[in-house]
């Protein structure tokens, strides 16, 4: 078995690099390679894989990826990073194939390879943006493992009536199911955080409509979720032009006006989406 990084190794790259991990930018390094092989080996990631591995940081998870044989694309803005990491994986794994791309993820929206797998440990000021981001423009994606701030791990795989159910449960939901894999030590970071990080896994399934009918479904989702107390006719009012046409939307929809977003599936927002085209031709 090839090594990994461990929290001696850890710190010497970051003293290379003059990086001084910050709680601001979230950054926390992994040093504990027990953790990094649970986290491949939940991923299932084979050697006959493209992975995309977004905020690799010094490497710990890449390493570990490497290791099953696949080929990883590691997505990275930092420079300083990006430029390292190649040359630590050569020192490790020489015969591993890691393609490094410097940008930011949020606006990445192609790969020299197509991947299939994504898995990452991602910042938790932008786990969700980044996830929802892949997933519009990677078709290829099947599956996916990220390791996120638990209680939006939790968020993303809620079902509909969960006290923590919301715009980005609904909105990945669009995409396939999700789940979570487990509670994650704060001990096996550098610096220790001060929240609770949790494994969250999706797999992809056939989209439930048009990327036209995604978008308007997901500023439904939007409208709905923030004002979540309120009754859905008046959360979408000034979305769909005033209470009384809300309520014809919904109940076009099948729904009921009273019912609140915080109970609806991706399905129920998409058929309001969705009355908007029959209730558009059949004004005409």
């Amino acid at each position: 078995m090839s090594a990994l990084l461990g929290p001696a190794e850890i710190r010497d790259l970051a003293a290379l690099l003059d990086i001084q991990p910050t709680k601001k930018l979230g950054q926390n390094f992994v040093i504990d390679a027990n953790t990094v092989r649970k986290i491949v080996a939940t991923a299932g990631v084979t050697g006959s894989e493209t992975v995309v591995e977004v905020g690799p940081g010094l490497g710990s998870l890449t390493l570990g990826l490497l290791e099953t044989g696949a080929n990883v694309v590691a997505v990275e803005i930092d420079k300083r990073l990006a430029a390292q990491l190649p040359i630590t994986v050569s020192q490790m794994q020489p015969e591993a194939t890691l393609t490094v791309i410097t940008q930011d993820a949020l606006t990445i929206t192609s790969l020299p390879d197509e991947p299939t797998v994504l898995v990452a440990n991602l910042p938790y000021n932008v786990s969700v943006p980044v996830l929802l981001h892949f997933l519009e423009h990677f078709a290829t994606l099947e599956r996916g493992l990220v390791m996120v701030q638990a209680e939006v791990g939790e968020r993303l795989a809620a079902p509909p009536g969960s006290k923590v159910y919301g715009a980005p449960s609904a909105k990945a939901a669009w995409y396939g199911q999700w789940k979570t894999s487990g509670k994650v030590s704060r001990q096996v970071f550098w610096p220790i955080p001060n929240v609770d990080s949790i494994l969250v896994g999706f797999s992809r399934a056939e989209l439930p409509g048009t990327e036209a009918e995604r978008v308007a479904t997901f500023k439904i989702i939007d409208a709905a979720f923030q004002q979540r107390r309120k009754m859905l006719r008046q959360a979408l009012a000034e979305l769909l032009g005033g209470s009384a046409a809300a309520s014809t939307r919904i109940e076009a929809a099948g729904l009921a006006p009273t019912s609140r977003g915080e109970e609806l599936t991706v399905l129920d927002f998409l058929a309001i989406a969705r009355a908007q085209v029959y209730t558009d031709s059949s004004a005409g």
